[in-house]
């Protein structure tokens, strides 16, 4: 299985994942895109019936690397179908999904309550599919000796807005009497989404804190300040884990089986892929690209670094899908 790298320009059987933004007419817009269009290779069931269309989804960073990797498999597959997937973050993948301008919107949390009464009265009917397990991960600088095991209240201590400026040695006496750095997701991210209910509790994250769509310009800031903490995906640590130290939480590391069995909480949490129903009634692309994602979406989660699902919960999915058909 290929290591594939997030957000990267990449040659694939001949064509090109380009980075743009997606839309109803895969237009360029704002944000990035993953989007392919190759000659055929061979191996897989989807190639049996040549199909052509287009299919556009938007979403989740997190959730990118394994959609990215499907979509490059899947140009082998099919390689008369356009699939472009833009990276929003989940909320704002949301928005587009609502505006009715993508047929899939992949998500890092769980869709809420007002995102749903968009959708219902939007006429839009949808389906949540799970993907893998992802363990939000909480990184510091490799310089930093201090902070290797916080605990929930810690961090709720560092990440919450008090209106002081926070030193590590606020945390614990004998830490450094140095500014705390902040790294995090933005506000449009389900990662933001999901360390705002588990950890914040729905208090304002630190305002000092730098916040980007982009996981790798996280990485990159906490791995160039030495005061630095952040968070992210777990893919994004492991294929960044020589730039960065990996802090426990509550005594606890992020593994493949701390993740999966939930031991690593309560950071550990599913990714989704929401689907438009008619759009899998109606176009045989978007029905046919789903089903192959979630026939591969177990491999590829762990060639990037997240965790499969259990193998039942996959064809719970499959036969969902067929059921919307």
């Amino acid at each position: 299985m290929k290591k594939w790298k997030y957000l990267t320009m990449t040659a694939v059987m001949g064509s090109a994942l380009m980075l743009g933004a997606c839309g109803s007419d895969n237009s360029t817009q704002n944000g990035n895109n993953t989007e392919t269009n190759a000659p055929a290779s061979s191996g897989q069931d989807a190639a049996d019936e040549k199909l052509q269309g287009s299919v556009a989804g938007d979403g989740s960073s997190t959730v990118a690397p394994i959609i990215e990797a499907v979509v490059e498999e899947y140009a082998g597959a099919q390689p008369d179908v356009k699939v472009s997937v833009g990276v929003s973050g989940t909320g704002g993948g949301f928005e587009k999904f609502i505006a009715g301008e993508t047929d899939f919107s992949n998500a890092s949390r769980y869709i809420k309550d007002e995102e749903k009464a968009k959708l219902e009265e939007a006429g839009i009917a949808f389906t949540e599919l799970a993907l893998a397990y992802d363990g939000l991960s909480v990184v510091v600088n490799p310089e930093n000796d201090w902070a290797k095991d916080l605990t929930v209240e810690q961090l709720k201590q560092i990440w919450i807005e008090d209106g002081k400026e926070k030193k590590w040695s606020d945390i614990d006496p004998s830490w450094p009497a140095e500014k705390i750095v902040f790294y995090s997701p933005g506000t449009d991210s389900g990662t933001y989404d999901y360390f705002d209910e588990v950890i914040l509790d729905g208090a304002d994250l630190v305002s000092s804190a730098t916040l980007s769509e982009d996981d790798n310009m996280l990485v990159q800031g906490v791995a160039g300040d030495k005061n630095a903490i952040g968070f992210f995906g777990y893919a994004y640590y492991l294929e960044n884990k020589d730039k960065l130290n990996i802090v426990k939480v509550n005594g606890v590391e992020p593994t493949n089986e701390t993740i999966e069995t939930g031991k690593y909480s309560p950071l550990s949490r599913p990714l989704f892929t929401y689907v438009k129903n008619s759009a899998i009634k109606d176009n045989a692309a978007a029905y046919d690209f789903v089903k192959f994602t979630l026939e591969n979406s177990g491999d590829m989660a762990e060639a990037v670094g997240y965790v499969r699902l259990p193998e039942e919960k996959y064809a719970e999915g499959l036969k969902t899908l067929e059921g919307l058909k």
